[in-house]
């Protein structure tokens, strides 16, 4: 190798201690950036629902079921609120239904019939993967221990 030497990989545990180290703990009542960017899509999610509800939109030429879509957007509400109050599970839950999203996109992506669809398909990929990794690290810094004096439990 000469007189230069190779920087050596972290790889497998050290490397996630090395992660925790350089985590900083949230300071009180503080959201990650990525967690607020979520609860407003959550909300953007809920007002687009009911609004569509509301102006009698048609799924397939089939009329609108209301319990579902009130059902979904109370949910994306909950979410919202719970996700702002830095509660990790509401985060992991919306996480859960950002990868269900893109994998359903994914998936309808191989029977798109025309570059629209396409087009959507590949952009809600998109959407979904970018927030879904940027919470993966603010739910790290919802998940660490609080500082010494500060409040208990999230």
């Amino acid at each position: 190798m000469g007189s230069r030497e190779r920087k050596r990989r972290v790889r497998g545990e050290e490397a996630a201690e090395l992660a925790r180290r350089n985590l900083e703990p949230l300071a009180p009542g503080e959201v990650p950036g990525a967690v607020k960017v979520a609860a407003a899509v959550a909300v953007l999610l809920a007002l687009a629902n009911i609004g569509l509800l509301a102006a009698g939109f048609d799924v397939r030429g089939e009329d609108p079921k209301p319990v579902g879509v009130i059902g979904f957007s109370g949910l994306m509400g909950f979410a919202a609120v719970f996700m702002l109050k830095g509660r990790y599970w509401a985060v992991l839950g919306f996480q859960a239904l950002l990868a269900l999203t893109a994998i359903i996109a994914a998936l309808a992506l191989m029977v798109a019939s025309n570059l629209a669809a396409a087009v959507l398909c590949v952009g809600l990929m998109l959407a979904a993967g970018t927030l879904f990794w940027f919470l993966v690290k603010a739910m790290a810094r919802l998940q660490m221990p609080q500082r010494p004096g500060g409040p208990e439990g999230r």
